[in-house]
């Protein structure tokens, strides 16, 4: 048997996050005899997932975070990582903020190709999101193939140019359908964990951090409060931002009403205990986790600066974050009666290419060099919001 082609995926970490769960997805999907995945991450810390990689086969290295004044540091340690690891079939760039810096490296050192992957249609606030714009200004000149997980990710990472010379490839956010199929036993015994039995709850999957729009999310939920005794909120995830929405939540007086439930691994149980899914983001590229609530079956209440693309099944509604809160929380309590109504909708997921044992089969393929990249050349959506009715659903 020969030895599988090994491709390395460059993140910021191993932990919880919306590509690192996308790439682990894909990772436990792949035929592991064809084609292996290694980690080069910019932290030397372990992460939630670091354990499963290596039980995977894969290995784990790292070099410091770039922090602009280290530059020729951050360099170095590239130089020094590339020149002892050359034999790659592929280095796959998911963090594209240096991008622009590691993979001409690899290229160079003897890496087969280099792929750039837009995950994300927005920068962070102030100064650290100039010096990303900046620095991977040049990315798209720089990688073999330019990836993306939307039109609108793909514009904001390597410019509506280069998407109209048919230089961008979008490939699927995929998710494990399967993993979150809707379950009621699951659902029940999750609900009584958390002491929700006879609540309606509402649930919002995501880092504590400026793009997921905690705070506005927490307005949303303290109005619905107004409306409806029963209501509970369920937040997942870590952040920086966490500290200041706990704040939020007890000047609120809402401390009994919402759980914080940190990180967590088995995010499949929690979308069964939800009622509602609710996602009020500043910017996104394409999130998965509002592909795995539709796959779970929940009404999704989405923020209108998300990509249409996300939008997979009749589960999702769109809504300016410009819009008071009480209007987001009157939408909520139009749709409660529904939202109870839930069923299996893995297979119109499936049906959308949104699964991740096709797209493994695809990537396979493509890293071994058989075939084209597994997706579609990007098209450009409307600004204003093509694939919505009058009334926000897509």
């Amino acid at each position: 048997m020969t030895n599988p082609a090994r491709v390395l995926n460059v993140l910021g970490t191993t932990n919880l996050g919306g590509a690192e769960s996308r790439v682990m997805e894909l990772y436990r999907a792949m035929d592991r005899d064809k084609v292996q995945f290694d980690f080069l991450v910019h932290t030397d810390k372990e992460g939630q997932y670091s354990e499963e990689i290596r039980r995977l086969g894969g290995r784990i290295y790292s070099v410091p975070r770039f922090r602009v004044i280290n530059i020729l540091a951050y360099r170095r340690a590239l130089k020094k990582f590339f020149g002892e690891h050359s034999d790659y079939a592929a280095v796959h760039g998911h963090m594209t903020s240096t991008a622009s810096i590691y993979l001409p490296i690899a290229k160079r050192a003897g890496a087969g190709m280099t792929i750039a992957h837009a995950r994300s249609a927005g920068v962070d606030r102030g100064i650290k999101g100039i010096v990303t714009k900046l620095v991977r200004y040049p990315l798209k000149y720089r990688a073999d193939y330019c990836f993306t997980c939307s039109a609108e990710a793909g514009e904001a990472v390597y410019g509506r140019k280069w998407i109209e010379k048919g230089r961008v490839w979008t490939i699927p956010n995929a998710i494990d359908t399967q993993r979150f199929q809707y379950n009621p036993a699951v659902r029940e015994a999750v609900r009584a964990e958390l002491g929700l039995t006879g609540r309606f709850v509402v649930g919002h999957i995501g880092r504590f951090g400026f793009m997921k729009n905690h705070k506005y999310l927490i307005e949303v939920f303290a109005s619905l409060c107004r409306m409806r005794d029963d209501a509970v909120l369920v937040l997942i995830g870590k952040g920086e931002l966490e500290d200041s929405i706990r704040e939020q939540v007890r000047n609120l007086g809402l401390e009994d009403r919402v759980q914080f439930l940190g990180s967590r691994l088995d995010v499949e149980r929690y979308y069964q205990a939800f009622d509602y899914f609710v996602f009020p983001s500043t910017f996104e590229g394409l999130p998965g986790s509002v592909a795995e609530a539709q796959a779970s079956g929940l009404r999704c209440l989405v923020s209108d600066k998300v990509t249409r693309e996300v939008a997979l099944t009749d589960l999702v509604t769109y809504k300016s974050i410009k819009e008071p809160a009480d209007n987001w929380a009157a939408e909520i309590m139009r749709n409660a009666k529904k939202a109870l109504e839930r069923k299996d909708m893995c297979a119109a997921i499936a049906e959308k290419d949104f699964d991740v044992r096709r797209q493994a089969a695809k990537m396979e393929a493509f890293y071994v060099g058989k075939k084209n990249p597994p997706g579609t050349i990007t098209r450009l959506q409307c600004k204003n919001g093509t694939g919505m009715n009058e009334e926000g659903k897509a």
